[in-house]
C-alpha cells in the first residue's frame, strides 16, 4: 500500500465504495428493483441522475503482464461474432429498463480489453446493431481506447464516422524493451504510425496512457518518454502507478515462486510522476486530475469520469463490466460461458451487487471527488446534508499535518504530494469495518 515503500501484491487504485469484496449475489434484487423502476432523483434535485453508458469488449492481442482486466487472448473470429451478437443483445433488453426513463446518454465508453481489436466492419456493424435500441446523438464525450497496434487508418476513419468524440491511445511507455518485459503487444513505429492517422481523423479530444514503474523502467527512459509524449502534443495525458492486483501475471509469479516484486517501489514512481507532471505543466498543461493533465481545460471534456464521480447512473454491458443505477451497484457475469449463457436465455447476465446506505453514497463520492485534488465542501452539504469537514475533521486533519492537502471552510485542496498518492490517502474515509477487507 502507499504507506508502504515496496510495490507489494494488492488492489492500490480506488475506484468505488464499498470495496468491490463486499458486493454479492444476495443483493441482485436489490438490483433488479433499481434497473426496473423510474430512475430516481438524487439527493437535493428534482430531476434524475445524468445517465452513462459502458460497453466492454474483452479482447486483446496479447495478456499483459500487468494486466487485471477481464480479457480474451485466444479467441477466433466467430467467437467474437458470438460475443458481438451477445452484446448487442444486452443493449435491447437494457433500452426498455425502466430506469431509461427517457434520459438521454450523456457519455458512452468503449472500454476494454482493447476496444479497437475490433475490424472497422465489425464495429460499424456493432454500432448499426447497437443504434437500432439506442444513440448517442446527444452525448456530450463518446470515448474509445484504443491499442496502437491494432489500428489503421480506415479503422481511425471509421471510429469518427461512428461518432466518437475521444480517443484513448495506450502508449503506456516509448520503450520497446519496457513494451515486450511487460507484455505489450505493440512497439514505439506503431505508436507514431497510429497518431498520425488519429490526428488527421480530427477528434475533438485525444488522450495519451502512460504507466509509471513499469518493469524495466528507469529515470532516463521516463524522462525520453515524457519528452516524446509533450512532442506529440496530445490534449491530455493520464498516467498510472503501476500496481500489482492478486490476478497478474506478475503477481501470480510473485506469490507463486516467492521472489522480490520486480515493480519499482511507491516514493520512485511518485517521483516520476511528479517529474512528469511538472514537465506537462512547463508546457502548458495543468492539473485535471491525481492522474490526469490537460492542455486546455475549455476543450478537454472528461463527462465519463466527472459524471461518475459525482454519483451519475451508469448502465454497464459486456462481460465483468460493471454499472451504477439510482444508487445501486451491480456487475455482470465475469465468465464468457455465464455472459453468453445468460443472454442467450433471455435475461440480463447480473452476478452480484451492493446496494449502499446513503453514507456510503457519500464517502463514495467524496473520495472519488477527492481525486480531482479539489472538494466543495457547500456541495456535500446541499446533496447530503453532512458537513463533511466536521464529520471526518480528524482525518483531514492528519492529512493536513503529512502535508497531504489543506482545506478551510469552504474547500479541501490536495498539495501536489497529496495528488501523487491521493489512493493511499482514501481508506481513512472508509468505515472501520471496511478499512482491513480486500479490495477486490
Amino acid at each position: 500500500m502507499a504507506t508502504e515503500s515496496k510495490t507489494e501484491v494488492g488492489s492500490y487504485f480506488i475506484s468505488n465504495y464499498p470495496p468491490f469484496s463486499q458486493w454479492s449475489a444476495e443483493a441482485l434484487d436489490d438490483v433488479r428493483a433499481a434497473l426496473h423502476a423510474p430512475p430516481l432523483s438524487p439527493p437535493g434535485s428534482s430531476e434524475p441522475a445524468p445517465l452513462g453508458l459502458y460497453l466492454h469488449i474483452p479482447f486483446c492481442r496479447k495478456r499483459c503482464k500487468f494486466c487485471y482486466f477481464r480479457v480474451y487472448t485466444d479467441k477466433r473470429a466467430e467467437d467474437v461474432e458470438t460475443y458481438v451478437s451477445a452484446l448487442a443483445h444486452e443493449i435491447e433488453l437494457v433500452s426498455k429498463l425502466e430506469v431509461m426513463g427517457g434520459r438521454p446518454f450523456r457519455f458512452v465508453y468503449f472500454g476494454g480489453g482493447t476496444p479497437s481489436f475490433l475490424s472497422g466492419k465489425q464495429l460499424t456493424k456493432l454500432v448499426d446493431r447497437l443504434r437500432a435500441n439506442i444513440n448517442w446523438d446527444h452525448a456530450e464525450e463518446v470515448t474509445f481506447e484504443c491499442e496502437p497496434g491494432t489500428l489503421s487508418e480506415p479503422k481511425v476513419a471509421t471510429l469518427r464516422e461512428l461518432g466518437v468524440t475521444r480517443l484513448s491511445l495506450g502508449v503506456e511507455n516509448f520503450s520497446d524493451a519496457v513494451l515486450e518485459e511487460n507484455g505489450r503487444a505493440h512497439l514505439s513505429p506503431e505508436v507514431y504510425k497510429a497518431w498520425d492517422w488519429i490526428r488527421a481523423a480530427g477528434f475533438p479530444n485525444v488522450n495519451i496512457d502512460l504507466i509509471a514503474g513499469m518493469v524495466g523502467e528507469t529515470w532516463d527512459n521516463w524522462k525520453d518518454c515524457i519528452k516524446k509524449t509533450i512532442a506529440l502534443d496530445p490534449n491530455s495525458v493520464t498516467i498510472y502507478q503501476m500496481e500489482l492486483p492478486f490476478n497478474t501475471v506478475y503477481s501470480k509469479d510473485i506469490l507463486g515462486n516467492q521472489i522480490e516484486t520486480p515493480v519499482a517501489d511507491w516514493p520512485l514512481k511518485r517521483a516520476w510522476v511528479k517529474y512528469a507532471f511538472d514537465e506537462l505543466a512547463a508546457a502548458g498543461y495543468s492539473v485535471s486530475s491525481a492522474y490526469t493533465m490537460v492542455k486546455d481545460k475549455s476543450k478537454v471534456n472528461f463527462s465519463y469520469r466527472d459524471n461518475l464521480w459525482h454519483g451519475s447512473d451508469l448502465l454497464a454491458t459486456g462481460v465483468a463490466s460493471f454499472g451504477h443505477a439510482s444508487g445501486v451497484h451491480y456487475q455482470n457475469e465475469p465468465d464468457w460461458a455465464g455472459y453468453v449463457g445468460r443472454l442467450e436465455q433471455g435475461e440480463l447476465p447480473l452476478y452480484r451487487g451492493m446496494k449502499p446506505t446513503p453514507h456510503q453514497l457519500l464517502v463514495r463520492e467524496m473520495i472519488l471527488q477527492l481525486k480531482t485534488g479539489r472538494l466543495e465542501v457547500d456541495y456535500f452539504r446541499r446533496k447530503f446534508g453532512v458537513d463533511i469537514l466536521e464529520h471526518w475533521r480528524s482525518e483531514f486533519q492528519q492529512h493536513a499535518d503529512d502535508e497531504l492537502l489543506s482545506f478551510n471552510d469552504r474547500e479541501v485542496t490536495l498539495t501536489r504530494k497529496g495528488l501523487l498518492r491521493v489512493d493511499g490517502m482514501l481508506p481513512a474515509f472508509f468505515e472501520p469495518e471496511h478499512r482491513g477487507v480486500r479490495y477486490t
